[in-house]
Protein backbone atom coordinates (compact mmCIF):
# COMPACT_ATOMS: atom_id res chain seq x y z
CA UNK A 1 0.00 0.00 0.00
CA UNK A 2 1.03 3.51 -0.82
CA UNK A 3 2.28 5.89 1.30
CA UNK A 4 -0.85 8.56 0.57
CA UNK A 5 -3.30 5.44 0.56
CA UNK A 6 -1.90 4.61 4.02
CA UNK A 7 -2.26 7.82 5.18
CA UNK A 8 -5.80 8.37 3.90
CA UNK A 9 -7.14 5.01 5.85
CA UNK A 10 -5.28 6.15 8.94
CA UNK A 11 -7.57 9.47 8.20
CA UNK A 12 -10.37 7.79 7.39
CA UNK A 13 -10.12 5.35 10.74
CA UNK A 14 -9.34 8.06 12.62
CA UNK A 15 -12.49 10.18 11.42
CA UNK A 16 -14.76 7.04 12.00
CA UNK A 17 -13.34 6.31 15.46
CA UNK A 18 -14.35 9.69 16.62
CA UNK A 19 -17.50 9.27 14.77
CA UNK A 20 -17.88 6.21 17.08
CA UNK A 21 -17.00 8.03 20.65
CA UNK A 22 -18.78 11.02 19.66
CA UNK A 23 -21.91 8.89 19.59
CA UNK A 24 -21.35 6.50 22.45
CA UNK A 25 -20.61 9.78 24.82
CA UNK A 26 -24.04 10.91 22.95
CA UNK A 27 -26.12 8.37 24.12
CA UNK A 28 -24.81 7.61 27.50
CA UNK A 29 -24.68 11.27 29.18
CA UNK A 30 -28.69 11.90 29.19
CA UNK A 31 -28.46 9.76 33.08
CA UNK A 32 -25.13 12.11 34.26
CA UNK A 33 -27.22 15.10 33.37
CA UNK A 34 -29.80 17.14 35.62
CA UNK A 35 -33.01 18.35 34.70
CA UNK A 36 -32.27 21.90 33.78
CA UNK A 37 -28.81 20.47 31.87
CA UNK A 38 -31.21 17.72 29.47
CA UNK A 39 -33.03 20.64 28.50
CA UNK A 40 -30.22 22.33 27.09
CA UNK A 41 -29.06 18.72 25.51
CA UNK A 42 -31.90 18.49 24.39
CA UNK A 43 -32.44 21.90 22.67
CA UNK A 44 -28.69 21.85 21.84
CA UNK A 45 -30.13 18.35 19.38
CA UNK A 46 -33.02 20.28 18.04
CA UNK A 47 -31.11 23.13 17.01
CA UNK A 48 -28.74 20.99 15.50
CA UNK A 49 -31.41 18.97 13.60
CA UNK A 50 -32.48 22.69 11.71
CA UNK A 51 -29.41 23.68 11.35
CA UNK A 52 -28.55 20.74 8.95
CA UNK A 53 -31.23 21.62 6.91
CA UNK A 54 -29.81 25.33 6.40
CA UNK A 55 -26.33 24.14 6.38
CA UNK A 56 -27.26 21.92 2.94
CA UNK A 57 -29.68 24.88 1.55
CA UNK A 58 -26.80 27.67 2.17
CA UNK A 59 -24.26 25.13 0.66
CA UNK A 60 -25.61 23.68 -1.88
CA UNK A 61 -28.66 25.37 -3.17
CA UNK A 62 -26.75 28.67 -2.17
CA UNK A 63 -29.93 30.01 -0.91
CA UNK A 64 -30.15 32.16 2.35
CA UNK A 65 -33.19 31.55 4.56
CA UNK A 66 -34.00 33.67 7.55
CA UNK A 67 -37.50 31.93 7.67
CA UNK A 68 -36.66 28.55 8.82
CA UNK A 69 -38.30 28.83 12.25
CA UNK A 70 -41.65 29.14 10.49
CA UNK A 71 -41.19 25.45 9.25
CA UNK A 72 -40.57 24.65 12.78
CA UNK A 73 -43.61 26.59 13.77
CA UNK A 74 -45.57 23.98 10.81
CA UNK A 75 -43.99 20.63 12.37
CA UNK A 76 -44.72 21.68 16.33
CA UNK A 77 -48.70 22.82 15.33
CA UNK A 78 -49.31 19.69 13.01
CA UNK A 79 -48.00 17.44 15.92
CA UNK A 80 -49.78 19.34 18.37
CA UNK A 81 -53.10 19.76 16.87
CA UNK A 82 -53.43 15.52 16.07
CA UNK A 83 -51.96 14.80 19.11
CA UNK A 84 -55.19 17.01 21.15
CA UNK A 85 -57.55 15.76 18.54
CA UNK A 86 -56.98 12.07 19.81
CA UNK A 87 -54.50 11.08 17.00
CA UNK A 88 -51.23 8.77 18.11
CA UNK A 89 -48.57 11.07 19.06
CA UNK A 90 -46.02 9.06 16.89
CA UNK A 91 -48.11 9.82 13.97
CA UNK A 92 -48.21 13.55 14.59
CA UNK A 93 -44.45 13.07 14.76
CA UNK A 94 -44.26 11.91 11.19
CA UNK A 95 -46.50 13.91 9.74
CA UNK A 96 -45.27 16.75 11.28
CA UNK A 97 -42.00 16.80 8.57
CA UNK A 98 -44.64 15.83 5.95
CA UNK A 99 -46.90 19.18 6.83
CA UNK A 100 -43.25 21.02 6.81
CA UNK A 101 -42.25 19.83 3.47
CA UNK A 102 -45.55 20.82 1.57
CA UNK A 103 -45.61 23.84 2.61
CA UNK A 104 -42.53 24.85 1.90
CA UNK A 105 -42.89 23.28 -1.42
CA UNK A 106 -45.85 25.81 -2.48
CA UNK A 107 -44.23 29.04 -0.74
CA UNK A 108 -40.80 28.46 -2.36
CA UNK A 109 -42.19 28.32 -5.94
CA UNK A 110 -42.47 31.83 -5.98
CA UNK A 111 -40.14 32.05 -3.31
CA UNK A 112 -37.80 31.05 -5.01
CA UNK A 113 -37.35 33.36 -7.75
CA UNK A 114 -35.96 35.57 -5.73
CA UNK A 115 -32.14 35.51 -4.85
CA UNK A 116 -29.96 36.80 -2.35
CA UNK A 117 -30.51 39.18 0.07
CA UNK A 118 -34.75 39.41 -1.25
CA UNK A 119 -34.76 35.94 -0.42
CA UNK A 120 -33.35 36.25 3.21
CA UNK A 121 -35.97 39.01 3.23
CA UNK A 122 -38.74 37.04 1.78
CA UNK A 123 -38.70 33.77 4.38
CA UNK A 124 -38.16 36.18 7.19
CA UNK A 125 -41.60 37.99 6.05
CA UNK A 126 -43.21 34.73 5.99
CA UNK A 127 -42.31 33.88 9.56
CA UNK A 128 -43.60 36.90 10.58
CA UNK A 129 -46.79 36.22 8.63
CA UNK A 130 -46.94 32.78 9.55
CA UNK A 131 -46.61 33.68 13.44
CA UNK A 132 -49.44 36.58 13.04
CA UNK A 133 -52.15 34.21 11.28
CA UNK A 134 -51.17 31.84 13.12
CA UNK A 135 -51.26 34.07 16.85
CA UNK A 136 -55.15 34.79 14.77
CA UNK A 137 -56.67 31.09 14.58
CA UNK A 138 -58.68 29.65 17.26
CA UNK A 139 -58.01 25.91 16.47
CA UNK A 140 -54.37 27.09 17.02
CA UNK A 141 -55.14 28.05 20.94
CA UNK A 142 -54.81 31.88 19.44
CA UNK A 143 -52.25 34.25 21.15
CA UNK A 144 -51.92 31.75 23.98
CA UNK A 145 -51.29 28.56 21.73
CA UNK A 146 -51.82 25.13 22.89
CA UNK A 147 -51.69 23.36 25.75
CA UNK A 148 -51.21 20.06 27.30
CA UNK A 149 -49.72 18.69 24.56
CA UNK A 150 -49.77 14.79 25.34
CA UNK A 151 -46.54 13.38 25.29
CA UNK A 152 -45.14 11.47 22.77
CA UNK A 153 -45.15 7.91 23.18
CA UNK A 154 -45.45 4.09 21.05
CA UNK A 155 -48.52 2.47 21.95
CA UNK A 156 -49.26 2.11 25.63
CA UNK A 157 -45.16 3.32 26.49
CA UNK A 158 -45.04 6.94 26.94
CA UNK A 159 -42.30 9.06 26.88
CA UNK A 160 -42.25 11.46 30.46
CA UNK A 161 -38.80 11.46 31.55
CA UNK A 162 -36.17 13.83 29.98
CA UNK A 163 -33.82 11.47 29.26
CA UNK A 164 -36.29 9.68 26.67
CA UNK A 165 -36.66 13.35 25.06
CA UNK A 166 -33.16 13.08 25.05
CA UNK A 167 -32.65 9.96 23.42
CA UNK A 168 -35.18 10.50 20.69
CA UNK A 169 -34.19 14.00 19.92
CA UNK A 170 -30.48 12.64 19.21
CA UNK A 171 -32.00 9.67 17.28
CA UNK A 172 -33.60 11.97 15.26
CA UNK A 173 -30.13 14.26 14.80
CA UNK A 174 -28.39 10.73 13.52
CA UNK A 175 -31.29 10.04 11.08
CA UNK A 176 -31.50 13.61 9.42
CA UNK A 177 -27.14 13.30 9.66
CA UNK A 178 -27.57 10.16 7.73
CA UNK A 179 -30.26 10.91 5.09
CA UNK A 180 -28.47 14.18 4.30
CA UNK A 181 -25.11 11.77 4.03
CA UNK A 182 -27.07 9.72 1.61
CA UNK A 183 -28.41 12.46 -0.45
CA UNK A 184 -24.62 13.90 -0.83
CA UNK A 185 -23.16 10.79 -1.91
CA UNK A 186 -25.91 10.23 -4.08
CA UNK A 187 -25.97 11.06 -7.83
CA UNK A 188 -28.61 13.96 -7.23
CA UNK A 189 -25.42 15.45 -4.93
CA UNK A 190 -23.13 15.49 -7.57
CA UNK A 191 -26.25 18.15 -9.10
CA UNK A 192 -26.02 19.71 -5.80
CA UNK A 193 -22.10 20.43 -5.75
CA UNK A 194 -22.11 21.72 -9.00
CA UNK A 195 -25.09 23.94 -8.17
CA UNK A 196 -23.13 25.22 -5.32
CA UNK A 197 -20.03 25.82 -7.43
CA UNK A 198 -21.90 27.91 -10.14
CA UNK A 199 -25.52 27.84 -11.29
CA UNK A 200 -24.52 28.66 -14.90
CA UNK A 201 -22.38 25.40 -15.17
CA UNK A 202 -24.94 23.26 -13.23
CA UNK A 203 -27.30 24.26 -15.94
CA UNK A 204 -25.37 24.11 -18.97
CA UNK A 205 -24.51 20.05 -17.43
CA UNK A 206 -28.07 19.52 -17.35
CA UNK A 207 -28.82 20.30 -13.51
CA UNK A 208 -32.59 21.51 -13.63
CA UNK A 209 -31.48 24.06 -11.06
CA UNK A 210 -34.73 25.57 -10.17
CA UNK A 211 -35.85 22.00 -9.31
CA UNK A 212 -32.83 21.09 -6.92
CA UNK A 213 -33.23 24.11 -5.44
CA UNK A 214 -36.83 23.84 -4.52
CA UNK A 215 -36.33 20.35 -3.45
CA UNK A 216 -33.51 21.04 -1.20
CA UNK A 217 -35.96 23.98 0.49
CA UNK A 218 -38.37 21.64 1.09
CA UNK A 219 -36.34 19.25 2.28
CA UNK A 220 -34.52 21.82 4.78
CA UNK A 221 -38.25 22.69 6.09
CA UNK A 222 -38.96 18.93 6.96
CA UNK A 223 -36.01 18.72 9.11
CA UNK A 224 -36.89 21.86 10.96
CA UNK A 225 -41.11 20.70 11.00
CA UNK A 226 -39.55 17.48 12.76
CA UNK A 227 -37.05 19.28 15.16
CA UNK A 228 -40.30 21.39 16.11
CA UNK A 229 -42.89 18.59 16.43
CA UNK A 230 -40.23 16.66 19.30
CA UNK A 231 -39.90 20.20 20.85
CA UNK A 232 -44.10 20.36 21.05
CA UNK A 233 -43.87 16.72 22.58
CA UNK A 234 -40.93 17.60 25.10
CA UNK A 235 -42.39 21.28 26.37
CA UNK A 236 -46.00 20.27 26.14
CA UNK A 237 -46.77 24.12 25.31
CA UNK A 238 -46.49 25.72 22.26
CA UNK A 239 -47.50 29.71 21.40
CA UNK A 240 -46.73 32.13 19.02
CA UNK A 241 -43.99 33.87 20.86
CA UNK A 242 -42.00 30.80 20.85
CA UNK A 243 -41.28 31.04 17.17
CA UNK A 244 -38.96 34.42 17.46
CA UNK A 245 -37.03 36.24 15.21
CA UNK A 246 -34.35 35.73 17.05
CA UNK A 247 -34.26 31.91 17.35
CA UNK A 248 -34.43 31.83 13.70
CA UNK A 249 -31.23 33.93 13.30
CA UNK A 250 -29.45 31.58 15.65
CA UNK A 251 -30.12 28.99 13.19
CA UNK A 252 -28.12 30.32 10.11
CA UNK A 253 -25.06 31.05 13.32
CA UNK A 254 -24.68 28.04 13.94
CA UNK A 255 -24.68 26.51 9.90
CA UNK A 256 -22.08 29.12 9.49
CA UNK A 257 -20.42 28.38 12.44
CA UNK A 258 -20.27 24.57 12.34
CA UNK A 259 -19.72 24.77 8.41
CA UNK A 260 -21.98 24.91 5.67
CA UNK A 261 -22.06 21.69 3.32
CA UNK A 262 -20.56 19.75 6.57
CA UNK A 263 -22.16 16.70 7.72
CA UNK A 264 -21.13 17.17 11.52
CA UNK A 265 -21.16 20.96 11.57
CA UNK A 266 -24.49 21.54 12.32
CA UNK A 267 -23.94 19.48 15.46
CA UNK A 268 -20.42 21.38 16.49
CA UNK A 269 -22.03 24.85 15.79
CA UNK A 270 -24.75 23.85 18.13
CA UNK A 271 -22.88 23.50 20.34
CA UNK A 272 -20.83 26.17 20.61
CA UNK A 273 -23.58 28.76 19.86
CA UNK A 274 -26.30 27.02 21.79
CA UNK A 275 -23.43 26.40 25.18
CA UNK A 276 -22.67 30.20 24.84
CA UNK A 277 -26.22 31.60 24.84
CA UNK A 278 -26.83 29.23 27.81
CA UNK A 279 -23.85 30.74 29.33
CA UNK A 280 -24.78 34.28 28.77
CA UNK A 281 -28.58 33.92 29.66
CA UNK A 282 -27.25 32.66 32.82
CA UNK A 283 -25.10 35.98 33.31
CA UNK A 284 -28.24 38.13 32.26
CA UNK A 285 -30.45 36.45 34.78
CA UNK A 286 -28.08 37.58 37.74
CA UNK A 287 -29.69 40.25 40.07
CA UNK A 288 -28.38 43.71 38.96
CA UNK A 289 -28.72 42.74 35.49
CA UNK A 290 -30.19 45.35 33.12
CA UNK A 291 -33.98 43.98 32.06
CA UNK A 292 -32.65 43.52 28.12
CA UNK A 293 -29.32 41.90 29.03
CA UNK A 294 -30.21 38.45 27.74
CA UNK A 295 -31.55 40.40 23.98
CA UNK A 296 -28.70 42.29 23.26
CA UNK A 297 -25.80 39.71 24.97
CA UNK A 298 -27.44 37.00 22.64
CA UNK A 299 -27.34 39.78 19.59
CA UNK A 300 -23.50 40.48 19.82
CA UNK A 301 -22.65 36.83 20.40
CA UNK A 302 -24.01 36.01 16.96
CA UNK A 303 -22.17 39.07 15.72
CA UNK A 304 -19.02 38.15 17.09
CA UNK A 305 -19.10 34.62 16.26
CA UNK A 306 -19.81 35.37 12.80
CA UNK A 307 -17.03 38.28 12.61
CA UNK A 308 -14.33 35.30 14.44
CA UNK A 309 -15.26 32.76 11.90
CA UNK A 310 -15.51 34.97 8.55
CA UNK A 311 -11.90 36.52 9.83
CA UNK A 312 -9.94 33.29 11.02
CA UNK A 313 -12.19 30.42 9.62
CA UNK A 314 -14.12 31.25 6.69
CA UNK A 315 -14.99 27.36 5.89
CA UNK A 316 -16.23 26.99 9.30
CA UNK A 317 -14.77 25.09 12.60
CA UNK A 318 -15.70 21.40 11.22
CA UNK A 319 -13.97 22.08 7.52
CA UNK A 320 -11.14 24.16 9.09
CA UNK A 321 -10.26 21.63 12.12
CA UNK A 322 -10.22 18.38 9.67
CA UNK A 323 -8.10 20.47 6.75
CA UNK A 324 -5.53 21.22 10.00
CA UNK A 325 -5.72 17.60 11.15
CA UNK A 326 -4.63 16.11 7.44
CA UNK A 327 -1.75 18.46 7.09
CA UNK A 328 -0.54 16.93 10.45
CA UNK A 329 -1.09 13.44 9.14
CA UNK A 330 -0.03 13.97 5.36
CA UNK A 331 2.06 17.44 5.12
CA UNK A 332 2.34 17.04 1.12
CA UNK A 333 -0.62 16.61 0.62
CA UNK A 334 -3.62 18.33 -1.00
CA UNK A 335 -6.76 19.90 1.07
CA UNK A 336 -9.77 17.74 0.40
CA UNK A 337 -12.98 18.84 -0.25
CA UNK A 338 -14.23 19.47 3.28
CA UNK A 339 -16.52 22.56 3.33
CA UNK A 340 -17.77 25.16 1.46
CA UNK A 341 -17.13 29.39 1.72
CA UNK A 342 -17.57 32.54 -0.34
CA UNK A 343 -14.93 33.35 -2.84
CA UNK A 344 -14.78 37.38 -3.62
CA UNK A 345 -12.16 36.82 -6.17
CA UNK A 346 -12.86 39.22 -9.32
CA UNK A 347 -15.34 41.35 -7.80
CA UNK A 348 -18.18 38.21 -7.99
CA UNK A 349 -19.49 36.01 -4.73
CA UNK A 350 -19.67 32.50 -5.14
CA UNK A 351 -19.59 29.77 -3.23
CA UNK A 352 -17.00 27.28 -3.54
CA UNK A 353 -15.35 24.24 -2.12
CA UNK A 354 -11.73 23.92 -0.51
Amino acid sequence: MSPERRTLSQATRLRVAALVIAGVVTAALPPFLNRAQLTVYILLGLYAIVATGVSLLMGYAGQVSLGQMAFYAVGAYTAAVMSLHGLPPLLGLAAAPVCAFIVAAIVGIPLLRLRGHYLAFATLAFLLIFVAVAGQQDFLGGAIGLQDIPPLGIGSLEFLSFQSYAWVTWIAVVLVMLISHNIIASRPGRGLRALATSEVAAESSGVDVGRYKLIVFALSAAFAGLAGAIYAFFIASISPAVFSVQLSLQFVVIAVVGGLGTITGPVVGSAIVTLLIQALNDLATRPGMPEHTAVVSNYAAYAVLLIIIVLAMPRGVVPTVGSVLRRRLQPDALPEPGGIHLNHASGESRITFS
